[in-house]
């Protein structure tokens, strides 16, 4: 009976590695395509947006020039993805995208937010090979509550990793509120 238990506890402790081991695997390509976004983006011409994110009187000025309207960097000797929307204007925002911890078992994202929030989120890892979607991560008070945030952000690469759209989709009074759309190409 005794080695039953035993074989039954290392076949259990097994399968729960096997689990981790492929979530942790799951998690490294996530982070690994956010890594891919690394370099400066430009806003597309006019012609390419949607919504009112690009008309606003600050982000207007620079769709369709040269201006970097969107970076990603490496920061902690690759540990984080830096990413800096609209860098210098009084709408930039920052989000920070990492590794949970050292074995890497779910990526997670904080939106420096012009709202003067930052919510916290969590990758979708079974968002598609194109797309990634990070959802607000519901065990925060802020992702819980009705005060106006950023409840998901969408990454959608095409044109062969040289056209980026991103979604900062919004919540207030804890529905859905709006989505800033911004369409970027590789600088």
């Amino acid at each position: 009976m005794r080695k039953i238990s035993q074989a039954v506890m290392f076949a259990s402790a097994i399968m729960a590695f096997s689990v981790y081991a492929d979530t942790s695997t799951d998690a490294k390509k996530t982070y690994q395509w956010m890594t891919n976004l690394q370099g400066e983006w430009i806003l597309s011409s006019a012609d390419k947006q949607q919504g009112k994110a690009t008309k606003h009187k600050l982000v207007a000025p620079i769709v369709g020039t040269d201006t970097t309207a969107m970076s990603f960097n490496l920061v902690g000797k690759g540990s984080t993805v830096q990413e800096n929307l609209l860098p210098g204007n009084k709408k930039e925002m920052v989000t920070m995208y990492h590794c949970q911890d050292i074995g890497c078992d779910q990526v997670k994202a904080t939106h420096y937010c012009a709202k003067k929030n930052q919510p916290e989120m969590t990758a979708d890892e079974s968002s598609g090979s194109n797309t990634l979607v990070f959802n607000c991560d519901m065990r925060t008070t802020l992702c819980q509550s009705k005060e106006d945030h950023v409840h998901k952000i969408t990454h959608q690469v095409s044109n062969d990793g040289k056209h980026l759209t991103t979604t900062y989709t919004s919540w207030k009074d804890g529905k859905y509120l709006k989505d800033s759309v911004y369409n970027f190409d590789r600088k």
